[in-house]
């Protein structure tokens, strides 16, 4: 059976299948050698913001990522492709902390740019859910 969906799609599951997964060679083997990463939320009524350009800033902040942090309960809440060269996923998961054991229901959104079939950038927004 062929998968019809636009690369772009299928490049945005693979990087959240990736991320759930926790698995940083998978995560990092989506990415150019020229990428550009930015991650920018809050926390604890914090800002955070990361940013990395090139794979060896990338895997390093990735894998910071995936030693902190486990993701569970996925859910896409919208997709959107523009073009051949853009994507964008609004999703939501919950993240744990696996230094203090902390878990936050988390909204993010991700925008991708692509090319040559990988990611040359990715910006993420995420906004943890105030407790009820």
């Amino acid at each position: 059976m062929s998968d019809r969906r636009a690369p772009e799609e299928r490049l945005l599951s693979e990087l959240h299948a990736a991320r759930l997964e926790g698995s940083l060679e998978r995560l990092t083997g989506l990415v150019s050698g020229d990428a550009r990463l930015r991650i920018t939320g809050s926390s604890e009524g914090r800002a955070v913001s990361i940013a990395a350009r090139g794979g060896r800033e990338i895997r390093a902040c990735l894998a910071l990522l995936v030693k902190a942090f486990a993701l569970t309960g996925y859910q896409l809440l919208s997709l959107t492709v523009e073009g051949e060269r853009a994507a964008a996923a609004h999703w939501r998961v919950e993240i744990h902390s696996k230094i203090t054991g902390a878990r936050v229901p988390t909204e993010l959104v991700d925008l991708l740019k692509v090319r040559n079939g990988r990611i040359a950038s990715c910006v993420e927004f995420f906004v943890p859910d105030a407790p009820a």
